[in-house]
């Protein structure tokens, strides 16, 4: 799981099984940020149409901004002018073809978690040292 800033620049990473859904690691991702300050919205795609997880976000004062699903039962609660910036979505899509440059994230070689991860936050600080 990654979440980037408006800048295509990692905030937060969290490496976790492939097995739990997506929207049950999104506060452990959230948790694991490298910046103090939580962020304003999140822009996630259709997966993350949850009503409690939009509570719990709701609560952090996170506002949660993704389309709905076309099987949901419930009434809608994104509007068309929130909406709006789920285009910019492809910021985060940008970050993570900057991460499949490194071939040992593509393909996961290590077997040992901890080094898993040590090569991410290396291919993040590689990605933030490129940049600035």
């Amino acid at each position: 799981m990654v979440i980037c800033d408006g800048n295509s620049l990692p905030v937060a990473i969290h490496v976790g099984s492939a097995s739990p859904h997506e929207v049950t690691l999104v506060e452990t991702t959230l948790a694991q940020r490298l910046t103090k300050a939580a962020p304003v919205r999140l822009v996630a795609d259709r997966a993350y149409d949850s009503d409690p997880l939009d509570a719990k976000l709701a609560a952090q004062g996170i506002d949660l901004i993704s389309p709905h699903r076309r099987n949901r039962v419930r009434p809608k609660t994104q509007d068309g002018r929130k909406l709006r910036r789920y285009h910019k979505r492809w910021k985060v899509e940008r970050l993570n073809a900057w991460l499949q440059n490194y071939r040992k994230l593509v393909t996961r070689y290590e077997y040992n978690l901890a080094n898993f991860v040590g090569f991410v936050h290396l291919a993040c600080i590689l990605i933030l040292l490129r940049w600035f």
